[in-house]
């Protein structure tokens, strides 16, 4: 599986912020679809609501999320 971020903006009536998301998916579409389904389940957002802005594919060395990374390069411990 490859990794995405996603970059997009919320636009809901009293709120209008920015995010970044980092998802694990076979194409860009499947990403896009993960993010839609994330959001509108924790934050109640509608699929109206969100802009997607830019869809980039990560290499492994540039995960910043530890979860994912852990998954893709299948990691037992982070080192810093």
């Amino acid at each position: 599986m490859k990794v995405f971020r996603v970059m997009g903006e919320i636009r809901k009536p009293n709120l209008r912020t920015n995010f970044k998301k980092e998802v694990r998916a076979l194409k860009p579409e499947h990403a896009i679809e993960k993010v839609y389904m994330e959001l509108g389940s924790k934050h109640r957002v509608k699929r109206f609501q969100i802009k997607i802005h830019a869809v980039e594919e990560v290499p492994p060395d540039e995960i910043e999320d530890p979860l994912i990374r852990k998954l893709t390069l299948g990691e037992t411990e982070v080192v810093e």
